[in-house]
């Protein structure tokens, strides 16, 4: 196949499919359940925007992973000492928050993607516990560990206030998860999302044909960083508060049973999972308010069991039966 025949087809398989508006419904079809959704809503677009960096590394990097709510904590962070400082305009504070966090990305990233398996794998452990612990003892920046208290968000473009019932930041944190939605599709079905597949399937081949290996995987390290340092920003304004919950271990395990609840490497994962979770836990947490976590781990090890590639694993496996029986059904019958 030429080149150009090799992109019409890439150009083909990855364009946008009517399908694919689905999440943009969803997100609109929220407002119609009632104010008393807003919350929910607000909580589960930021859980995406935080999965989708995570898939991004995990999925199409092939980099595992147990520290990513270090980024997310270091935009929240940024985002709110800015604000409890003076400075509190949305947009230039989500910046901010995603410019702090990618610059430690890369950073951390030269480091530890010089290592593989188990031993990036506590890095990145030991890197996420040692910022915890440090934004702890720096109580008289981050407020430790009676949290970050005094964040003040402006209103949105200079006319939207951040209401009481969340209809503001739900919209906002909405707005904020289409464009990094847009952008992540882009990403990965741009030649760089390309090569950077080509490294996770085998490292070695893609060095000797010319990728710049070490370079490539701290870029996109970086990029990862700086998605969850937006999430982490969008989540100060929004709540306007930061706690050392916001850049623990507990919220990196979380968002990553997120993704494999919903399934890595395919975007959409990166959106059904957190879906999933937030809202069984918000229905189960309602039903059994001291057991939820019980049932909630038991719905997880149920689908990880039954279900390695998660939501979409499942519901590939439907489709391809579909497929294969309406196939035979209209393969002509030959006679004997």
């Amino acid at each position: 196949m030429t080149q150009g025949g090799f992109r019409d087809a890439l150009r083909r398989k990855h364009r946008f499919r009517p399908v694919e508006t689905l999440p943009a419904v969803a997100l609109l079809a929220v407002p119609l359940l009632g104010t008393d959704y807003y919350a929910l809503g607000t909580q589960v677009a930021i859980s995406v925007v935080f999965a989708l960096s995570l898939d991004l590394l995990v999925g199409y990097a092939g980099i595992v992973t147990l520290g990513h709510a270090l980024f997310f904590g270091l935009g929240a962070y940024a985002t709110g000492i800015a604000s409890v400082h003076g400075w509190g305009e949305p947009l230039s504070g989500l910046l901010l928050g995603t410019a702090v966090a990618a610059a430690s990305g890369a950073v951390l990233g030269v480091i530890v993607l010089r290592t593989a398996k188990f031993t990036l794998l506590m890095l990145t452990l030991s890197a996420v516990f040692l910022a915890g612990e440090v934004a702890n003892k720096a109580s008289w920046l981050t407020g430790g560990v009676d949290g970050l208290v005094g964040v003040s968000t402006w209103p949105l473009l200079g006319r939207f206030e951040f209401d009481l019932f969340g209809q503001v930041g739900y919209a906002y944190a909405s707005a904020v998860l289409v464009l990094v939605w847009l952008g992540m599709r882009w990403l990965v079905h741009a030649p760089f999302g390309q090569s950077v597949m080509a490294i996770r399937d085998n490292p070695g081949r893609a060095a000797a044909i010319g990728v710049p290996v070490l370079a490539r995987l701290v870029l996109v390290y970086a990029v990862s960083a700086g998605l969850a340092g937006l999430a982490g920003g969008l989540q100060a304004e929004i709540n306007q508060f930061v706690g050392l919950k916001d850049i623990g271990f507990e919220l990196s395990a979380t968002v990553l049973v997120m993704l494999a609840l919903g399934g890595a490497g395919r975007l959409y994962g990166a959106i059904i999972g957190p879906v999933a979770y937030q809202v069984a836990q918000d229905l189960l947490s309602k039903d059994n308010p001291v057991l939820w976590q019980l049932w909630l781990g038991v719905l997880i090890v149920v689908v990880v069991l039954f279900a390695p590639g998660g939501i979409l694993g499942i519901a590939d496996r439907i489709t391809g039966k579909a497929a294969r029986r309406t196939a035979r059904r209209m393969r002509p019958q030959v006679r004997t």
